[in-house]
């Protein structure tokens, strides 16, 4: 199997490229401008790619396969820390975490939606139940609420116009779990987290066109 990631060089994105390495599936691990991590895997099936999903691209240039079986956009920025209330949060921090987090997964599939076609592939999109309505109890942290919401209708949109190609989408929540993001304050490590990812992705017909699915199997409100 061909798998393609973004954000792979450190907490999640690392910990799904150990998953599918360990499955003896070939990856491509792809990173914005330090491989990290990834530097230290030695494996013939890892192939690292520098990418940054806040820009255009033309994924021609770029050493890909053909057909790509999987597509896990997980590249993410959190924001400003501590300046995501009502009162700090600048329309420019807004764009910046709405370009990663939203339009950043957008490009990446209208640039290997081919590809993913031709292997009748998936696609997961990892968001965050601080993306849904529903949840939200406490307000505030603004930038990344509304990116990780924005990609879950962006996801269902894709689930909806991919499925006459036979391509599965699906809405990944990891959970909180303890990476740099969350500075390492999770409830959960990254391999609990990436284990039970990868085995809703593994039953993504099991689930509805588009749903938002969390790390345990449990359908998200949104």
């Amino acid at each position: 199997m061909n798998v393609v990631i973004t954000g792979a060089n450190r907490g999640l994105g690392l910990g799904f490229v150990q998953h599918y390495l360990a499955q003896g599936d070939e990856v491509w691990a792809c990173y914005r401008s330090n491989l990290d991590g990834l530097s230290d895997i030695q494996s013939d099936k890892l192939h690292t790619l520098q990418l940054d999903v806040s820009r255009d691209f033309d994924a021609n240039t770029l050493a890909l396969p053909d057909s790509i079986d999987l597509l896990i956009n997980n590249a993410g920025i959190y924001g400003p820390y501590g300046a995501q209330d009502l009162d700090s949060i600048t329309s420019d921090a807004m764009l910046e975490v709405f370009n990663v987090d939203c339009v950043g997964p957008l490009r990446v599939v209208q640039q290997l939606k081919a590809r993913i076609i031709r292997a009748t592939g998936t696609i997961a999109n990892i968001s965050s139940k601080m993306g849904s309505s529903d949840d939200n109890g406490s307000g505030g942290t603004y930038a990344y609420r509304a990116a990780k919401a924005g990609l879950i209708i962006i996801s269902k949109s894709m689930a909806i116009d991919l499925k006459p190609s036979g391509v599965s989408v699906i809405t990944l929540h990891p959970g909180w779990v303890t990476t740099d993001m969350t500075h390492q304050s999770g409830l959960i490590d990254v391999p609990t987290s990436v284990a039970g990812m990868t085995d809703v992705i593994s039953r993504v017909d099991d689930y509805e066109l588009g749903q938002f699915v969390a790390f345990d199997g449990k359908v998200v409100p949104f």
